[in-house]
């Protein structure tokens, strides 16, 4: 991994590598603040994509993009939607502004192809998780009750997927499990899938890839340490179920019965040279043996996110989801 991937080394300056600043009162000091848009706007960050912006809570300085083929806004055709939760250890000041989501969107939307909505969410420590869970899950109902034009005549909304990378696979694991047996109350939007992509799990018992992959230059143990210290609610260790979905798993027998029932399908993607692989392998063995339809997708190599960096591997990450859609 070059150096232009993490101009900072996390294993020397973690809260630097995270962007941010400790301070002695616990609260922490932001290096930057990214900008927001607080009003519908139409953009235009690639030319094979159309984007639209829109606010889905303002209280909450929650937002989302809509990214569309552009080819699409000639036919008829009605494309799957996918809603995308990204990553940044739910404390990292990354929005669905920062050029490499931009480009991950925009690749998924052209090769899949299909529509989509990438949803912004409050950070942590300012607002700890569910905090995250809660915008995303009211990202799914303002798709459901804010009629959008583009939406409305583009996409498919009996064909919904849930998308979400490191933190935002978290997210959409976490998010899923929420609405599953609501499903009634989202429609005319019907979940078909959840896409985990290298999702950011935890634990207090460190696992061999995490002992092994240590001192990752995009994931240590020191950096994620330090988000689950300032994302889990005050008081929580590593084996809150926000962070350990293996505690849930084991002490609730029925957690899977609506995602069964709804006929739901996962798809879990990592890479061996994740410090997460571990935990990613241990709960798509448990998925199966509850009797979930879980589909796993492990190479080896890579690191953390590596698709975002390689313009090849995202395109096969992209022809994955493809095939995982089309089912």
């Amino acid at each position: 991994m070059s150096d232009q991937i993490a101009p900072i080394d996390p294993n020397v300056d973690p809260y630097g590598y995270l962007g941010i600043t400790p301070n002695t009162d616990g609260s922490i000091t932001r290096l930057q603040i990214p900008s927001r848009p607080f009003a519908t706007s139409t953009t235009d960050h690639d030319s094979s994509v159309f984007t639209k912006d829109v606010v889905i809570n303002p209280a909450k300085d929650s937002w989302a993009r809509i990214i569309i083929p552009r080819e699409v806004l000639n036919s008829e055709n009605k494309l799957p939607l996918v809603v995308y939760f990204h990553g940044g250890g739910f404390i990292m000041a990354i929005t669905i502004d920062t050029p490499i989501l931009q480009n991950f969107c925009a690749t998924l939307v052209a090769e899949i192809p299909a529509i989509v909505v990438s949803v912004d969410y409050r950070y942590a420590p300012e607002n700890r998780l569910p905090a995250a869970y809660d915008d995303c899950v009211e990202s799914l109902y303002w798709i459901k009750n804010t009629p959008d034009e583009l939406l409305e005549k583009y996409a498919d909304f009996s064909k919904c997927f849930l998308l979400g990378t490191s933190s935002g696979g978290n997210i959409a694991y976490h998010v899923g499990l929420r609405v599953a047996g609501v499903g009634e109350y989202l429609k005319p939007l019907e979940i078909k899938g959840l896409i985990l992509y290298h999702s950011l799990f935890g634990g207090n018992e460190r696992t061999k890839s995490e002992l092994r992959l240590a001192r990752d230059k995009m994931l240590p143990l020191n950096a994620s340490d330090i988000m689950w210290e300032l994302g889990l609610p005050i008081g929580s260790d590593r084996d809150h179920p926000y962070c350990n979905p293996m505690v849930e798993i084991r002490s609730n027998e029925n957690l899977f019965d609506q995602v069964k029932i709804q006929g739901w399908r996962i798809l879990m993607i990592d890479c061996d040279g994740d410090p997460m692989i571990d935990r990613q392998i241990e709960v798509f063995k448990m998925l199966k043996e509850k009797g979930v339809q879980v589909v796993g997708c492990f190479s080896e190599g890579g690191f953390h996110g590596c698709e975002y960096f390689d313009g090849m591997k995202l395109k096969e990450l992209a022809l994955v989801i493809k095939e995982f859609v089309r089912v």
